[in-house]
């Protein structure tokens, strides 16, 4: 795509609010390479890409991507052999960290089963090296310092030296707080050139002994080291010097454990910058209010309520733009400030951003074609250095356009034509929509000629479009009438300033009949097109309730038919289940037959078999006790199930029931005894009611406490802090915040490991991590709550 073109229709100044939602270097270096492109599988792999921005944001908020420097340059600079400094180490951690969180919050999207179209794909190429980021995050702050943690050897120093400093301190505190205070400019201990030293008057600088390091502006002050401290300071200096050893071994050591890994750190890196990409084009959408186009195949353009993405939402005014399917020449014309330009400039510049995979300010299903070039001659671009004209200007453009058009290309003309005589102007505008139309491109063109309404009638392809003017208002709608051209109001206008009528009447019978004939067949035009409109709308109101009719009929159908399966499979299971307990009733019954048989040598009394035949007959359940209503529910009442409460009226006790026994026999439990009670002997026990309670709850104590989203514990004793956090978590948690910030210092470290270990055990909190390096670092930690 040409340069040109970007920088006529604003597509720079369009990346340029996007990047403002960019968190990541990589991201903002994806954002600089991005140009349109011209083949659709790329165009609708980013477009893909920027609809699943849009899923997650909906659903998750975004996607957890955080402020991430540039690493390639420290990649490359381990690829030759150098060791990282403890930021550049610190800015790879951050990297690799935030490979595993976004690893595992799409593992969650996934175990989710939530489909998307990219997402998936990006994070399969992620690497996560769960070694190496937690060898980086126990080694190196954010702040890029090394932390005692990264070797024995470091932490055994650092006590020294901490144990060192604590010594001569002591020593120095003697001095200064003793009976040789008065010898002193300041009772305070400093440093210079490294060394613990005491700020002593210049005319007892004997009294001391050791070294001068330092002297003030006036020489009335010297700052000696004391001979008591000099071989303390010595030992403290060596030690400092074995530490920075120390931390250069370690920094070496880290770096070459990056090489080996240093082509899935930069492509982890990549990844991160796609989808911080991912990230900022739902952002862009959702503050503009864009939604991603289809693209259609046959490049037939339609932009539904299409609005200028660079203009405020509230105000732009929308307007469907087509070309391609029943035209591939739009002809607009009309009086200036209308709309026109922004409207030409619209359907360019939403065009090059559907290319580049950016959402667009229209409304949900429209579409975008797709084109190899897009050409303009937009605005007055008159060349000084060349000398050139207006006109010839104009005109060069255009020869330009002319010689590298194809089916394929999309030219926009602002006021064709003009700078020259109307007569010739309009011919040459004629011819030149001619030129392009015999290439088959698609063309939008402005002017102000009448000739050319008369144009849009009569050539093929071609179609005439006007900007709204409200003639009772004298000021422009800024609405886009397609099939309809402008017309002069000149005559209204003046008639409603003021201008005398005989005059209006002069001027009309001067004008040539043929433009008289012309703008009343305008004006009948767009009374009929405002009478179509207003009965579109309503047909289109009864359309959509009918389709919303439609729809709720269809599922109800559906449902209607799944749930008629559901209560036959249940009905086939029951009656399998009858059936069954029967059968085993008339085994039994026939087996005690065999048995009474047997036992009686082949003879079995009349009134046993009249017994058998009366438990047979039991088997089958009488009709009239099916359609009794309230037996029904007396037998739906008595149906026991394990678990219920019952009172067992033998025994006048209420007990649980445990599992049936038999057909009639229950095992309940009473108390610790557990015990078999006949059916009969059951009935349901009463619920017994819970005293009421009054919940008193020690975080809201008004209706005007608020809770706020930091809780600073600096200063707080360890036991203190603690209790506070479990009662300010709470108290958040009712509050309903997603996230607070817990700002505990860095100190020693104790209070920190203390709240980290308190919300890794908390059932409520999903996840938390260090703030940023530019709102505390580990100085705070920022809570995620489920």
């Amino acid at each position: 795509m040409n340069e040109r073109i970007l920088t006529t229709l604003g597509f720079d100044k369009v990346k340029q609010q996007v990047a403002q939602y960019l968190a990541t270097d990589q991201g903002k270096q994806e954002l600089t390479k991005l140009m349109p492109a011209q083949d659709a599988e790329t165009i609708e792999a980013w477009l893909a890409e920027t609809e699943d921005g849009l899923h997650v944001q909906r659903l998750r908020g975004g996607l957890p991507v955080p402020k991430l420097n540039n690493i390639a340059p420290h990649m490359k600079r381990i690829e030759i052999g150098a060791n990282l400094n403890g930021l550049e180490l610190a800015e790879v951690s951050r990297v690799l960290s935030t490979t595993s969180e976004l690893a595992r919050f799409i593992a969650d999207l996934q175990d989710s089963e939530l489909e998307f179209l990219r997402l998936y794909y990006w994070a399969e190429q992620l690497v996560t090296l769960p070694e190496l980021s937690g060898k980086l995050r126990r080694s190196v702050e954010e702040d890029g310092s090394i932390k005692d943690e990264a070797s024995p050897e470091l932490r055994t120093i650092r006590s020294q030296i901490r144990r060192s400093e604590q010594n001569i301190r002591e020593q120095l505190d003697g001095l200064v707080r003793g009976k040789n205070a008065k010898y002193l400019s300041d009772a305070i201990i400093t440093l210079r050139n490294d060394r613990y030293v005491i700020p002593v008057k210049q005319e007892y600088r004997g009294i001391f002994g050791g070294v001068v390091h330092d002297q003030s502006a006036s020489g009335q002050t010297l700052f000696v080291e004391p001979k008591q401290v000099v071989d303390l300071n010595n030992r403290l200096r060596s030690q400092q010097i074995a530490e920075r050893t120390e931390i250069e071994r370690i920094l070496a050591e880290l770096s070459a454990e990056l090489v080996p890994e240093r082509h899935a750190i930069i492509h982890n890196a990549y990844v991160l910058g796609r989808f911080d990409l991912m990230n900022a084009k739902a952002r862009f959408a959702k503050a503009i209010k864009a939604v991603v186009p289809k693209i259609s195949s046959e490049n037939h353009v339609y932009l539904k309520q299409a609005r200028h993405p660079l203009l405020d939402p509230e105000q732009a005014v929308a307007n469907d733009i087509m070309i391609g399917k029943d035209f591939q020449a739009i002809v607009i014309t009309g009086p200036n400030t209308g709309g026109k330009t922004i409207t030409l400039k619209t359907l360019g510049l939403l065009q090059l951003m559907g290319q580049s995979g950016l959402p667009l300010p229209v409304e949900e299903e429209s579409q975008m074609g797709i084109f190899d070039e897009v050409f303009a001659d937009i605005g007055d671009e008159q060349s000084i250095e060349q000398s050139l004209s207006t006109f010839s200007s104009h005109m060069t453009n255009i020869v330009s356009i002319l010689d590298k058009i194809d089916a394929k290309s999309l030219v926009l003309f602002d006021e064709l034509g003009a700078g020259t005589d109307p007569q010739e102007g309009a011919a040459l505008a004629i011819a030149i929509l001619d030129a392009v139309g015999a290439k088959s491109a698609y063309v939008m063109a402005t002017t102000h000629y009448p000739e050319l309404k008369i144009y849009g009638y009569n050539r093929p392809n071609t179609i005439n479009a006007s900007m709204e003017f409200d003639v009772d208002t004298l000021s422009p709608t800024y609405r886009l009438l397609i099939g309809v051209p402008g017309r002069s109001n000149a005559f209204k206008i003046s008639k409603r300033l003021g201008l005398d009528p005989q005059i209006i009447d002069s001027a009309k019978q001067i004008i040539d009949g043929e433009s008289q004939d012309l703008n009343e067949m305008i004006s009948d035009l767009e009374n009929q097109r405002k009478m179509t409109e207003t009965e579109y709308l309503e047909v289109r109101h009864y359309v959509d309730e009918a389709e919303s009719l439609y729809r709720d009929l269809k599922n109800a159908y559906s449902l209607f038919f799944d749930e008629r399966e559901v209560e036959m499979d249940k009905a086939r299971k029951k009656a399998n289940q009858l059936v069954n307990d029967v059968e085993e009733q008339a085994d039994k019954i026939i087996k005690d037959i065999r048995q009474m048989q047997l036992a009686g040598q082949g003879s079995v009394k009349e009134h046993q078999l009249i017994n058998a035949k009366t438990q047979l007959s039991s088997l089958k359940q009488p009709e009239h006790l099916k359609k009794n209503k309230v037996l029904q529910k007396a037998k739906a009442k008595k149906q026991f199930k394990p678990g219920d409460e019952v009172m067992v009226e033998t025994y006048g006790q209420r007990g649980t029931l445990i599992e049936k026994v038999g057909n009639h026999d229950w095992q309940v439990q009473l108390g610790i005894l557990k015990m078999t009670v006949s059916e009969d002997e059951l009935k349901f026990a009463q619920p017994i009611e819970e005293p009421k309670r009054t919940v008193i709850t020690g975080v809201r104590r008004g209706g005007n406490t608020q809770v706020k989203t930091e809780l600073d514990l600096r200063g707080k004793r360890y036991e203190e802090a603690l209790a506070e956090v479990d009662h300010y978590i709470d108290a958040a948690l009712l509050a309903g915040y997603p996230q607070v910030t817990i700002i505990h210092g860095k100190g020693t470290g104790a209070l920190r490991k203390g709240i980290t270990e308190y919300l890794k055990n908390h059932r409520s909190v999903k996840s938390f991590e260090f703030a940023p390096a530019n709102q505390g670092g580990n100085g705070a930690t920022v809570v995620h709550f489920k």
